[in-house]
């Protein structure tokens, strides 16, 4: 009996473990999921570590093309902190795309689902209804009024996680490196071992020596072989993980995403062959512990059988490399869908669908309305309106605002163009090449001052004005100079200024530049349209209200600042005095 009691035991101790591991996964997935349905709408407050940053833009740099988002203007814009604003997704794949997305700027409508489903990926065309086609609005909006379908979706994709310190690409690139690994050797040591034993029957010690000969080769050979492919087995397991994933999507019921699960299974279908490889292959430290494992090790350490897969893998990689590209761009493309979704519910002073016109009301410069307009990042915003057809100066007191608008209409361009959201109430415009100088600074390390860093600048600008100039098939460019040439002398600027803005002022560019000489007003009034912000003095201090106005600012602020945060009577006075005898002499003595 007591034999009975200590079965009973062991049998109860085990049925504990097991039980204790379910209910402790199912608390687990209903935390997980208790997460994903807290943080839907609200702004993401993740951290990210240094190698986490620099594996973001993996994707978009695996995906240049013309017309993207350069550095400078990404940079001036804090596209940035927009992009961790905005970054609702759980998946590498996702995250990656989204900062892929957000630099690339759609140049026609739909261009990106067409390419993203087309059987080559060069697929041109529109999405929209064509051909029965579901639109990307259409997907954004299914997961903003779908809660379980949106959840479920989420959920898979926190199960996909992300790559880590590595970008997906770089796994990729790895294996792209790699060169070409024959297992002729490793098979034709193995079928040695047939006449090896059979030797042995006709002379034990000629065969035992024929054998143990073999067996130091290839115990030798396979500890070398084995640490060269070691770190390529991470690059294998993500691409197994993409795999299994894109099996699991194409199960769960999304009608709007049901194009995208098509390709996803003819895609997933192609890697039968390594799927059957990695299944030896791909046994390591995730299995180590268990007798299988170790004996498999030691066959593998003997018959090479894991080395001869991972060339069999290796092949299969490479030669469906855009059948992988493929399949990351169709499920991290479908977890933006989500993340838009999330963002819009975020913007609690409202959002629109852009109206884009290619045709009818556009003027030379192009047409551009905003009604409602703010900046995305900013809490209780002030919203303004402006509807322009040719250039627009802007001018205005230190502080008063210029600069935010600038940025506020930049960055609602391209979120246009890229998540079909604006933070405003109504935006119309073309679809432009969108460019900016703004935040410069000096080049340091190439020994660059201020004025060389900006002049270089505007003229990567003029030199894409002249390029539509010249192929007018390309579309319009849409930029924005925040104080123009602000590196060198008061007269130079004046005269060098005008003419850039005039230049700038041509069929198919509209420019957005904010100054503060008041003399660019007259110089340029026939090119350019003339807004303002401007400030109330109330008991001592500057209040701003960041109120666009049309017309030319009239007031001035930098000395008045100067008495406001404490400095002496005395020089405020004599600066006064020094800049009214300026304005009414032309003359500083």
């Amino acid at each position: 009996m007591e034999w009975l009691t200590v079965v009973a035991i062991v049998i109860g101790v085990v049925l504990a473990i097991f039980l204790k591991g379910a209910f402790d996964e199912k608390s687990k997935k209903k935390r997980l999921k208790w997460l994903i349905h807290d943080r839907y709408g609200k702004t993401p407050d993740r951290d990210y570590g240094d190698e986490e940053l620099s594996s973001i833009p993996g994707y978009f740099s695996a995906h240049q093309k013309k017309g993207q988002i350069d550095d400078i203007t990404w940079n001036d814009l804090g596209m940035d902190q927009l992009y961790f604003r905005m970054n609702h997704t759980y998946s590498s794949a996702g995250q990656e795309y989204l900062y892929y997305m957000l630099r690339t700027p759609e140049m026609r409508e739909g261009e990106m689902e067409t390419e993203m489903l087309s059987s080559k990926g060069n697929g041109t065309g529109s999405s929209g209804k064509t051909g029965g086609r579901i639109s990307m609005e259409e997907k954004i909006a299914y997961f903003s009024e779908n809660e379980k379908e949106r959840e479920e979706l989420q959920y898979a994709f926190m199960q996909l996680g992300r790559s880590g310190k590595y970008s997906v690409y770089d796994y990729l690139e790895y294996l792209d490196k790699l060169g070409e690994s024959s297992s002729l050797t490793a098979i034709v040591i193995d079928l040695l071992f047939i006449p090896a034993i059979l030797t042995m029957i006709a002379s034990p010690p000629f065969g035992m020596l024929f054998l143990f000969t073999l067996i130091s080769i290839n115990i030798y050979s396979y500890m070398k072989k084995k640490q060269e492919i070691e770190p390529y087995l991470t690059s294998f397991a993500y691409v197994r993980r993409i795999l299994d994933f894109s099996k699991q999507l194409v199960s769960m019921d999304i009608p709007v995403l049901k194009e995208e699960w098509k390709r996803l299974k003819e895609l997933e279908g192609r890697f039968g062959k390594f799927r059957y490889s990695a299944m030896l292959g791909m046994r390591g430290s995730s299995m180590a512990g268990d007798p299988l494992s170790i004996l498999l090790d030691y066959v593998n350490m003997l018959l090479h059988l894991d080395i001869i897969c991972f060339n069999s893998m290796l092949r299969e990689v490479k030669k469906h490399m855009t059948d992988i590209d493929r399949m990351i761009t169709i499920t991290g493309r479908a977890e933006c869908y989500i993340a838009i979704s999330s963002y819009r519910a975020s913007l609690h002073q409202g959002w629109c669908v852009p109206c884009f016109e290619t045709n009818g009301r556009m003027g030379a410069c192009g047409h551009l309305e905003l009604k409602g307009l703010y900046h995305p990042l900013l809490e209780d915003a002030v919203k303004n309106d402006i509807c322009v057809e040719q250039g627009v100066l802007l001018t205005g007191s230190n502080a008063s605002g210029k600069s935010t608008f600038l940025k506020a209409v930049a960055v609602n361009a391209l979120l246009a163009q890229t998540i079909n959201t604006c933070a405003a109430d109504f935006y119309q415009g073309d679809r432009y090449q969108i460019m900016t100088s703004m935040a410069l600074r000096d080049d340091l390390e190439g020994g660059e001052s201020y004025y060389i860093v900006e002049i270089k600048s505007l003229k990567r600008i003029l030199d894409v004005a002249r390029q539509h100039e010249e192929d007018p098939g390309t579309n319009p460019v849409l930029c924005f100079v925040d104080e123009v040439l602000r590196g060198t002398n008061t007269v130079e600027r004046i005269a060098a200024s005008t003419k850039i803005l005039q230049s700038l002022h041509r069929p198919g560019v509209l420019c957005f530049a904010a100054t503060h000489d008041i003399e660019l007003t007259e110089l340029l009034a026939e090119c350019y349209d003339n807004y303002h912000f401007e400030e109330e003095i109330e008991e001592g201090d500057i209040l701003f209200n960041y109120v666009l106005r049309t017309g030319k600012a009239v007031s001035r602020n930098a000395i008045r600042l100067l008495g406001i945060i404490g400095y002496e009577e005395a020089i405020i006075e004599e600066a006064e005095g020094l800049a009214s005898h300026f304005l009414n002499t032309g003359s500083w003595t």
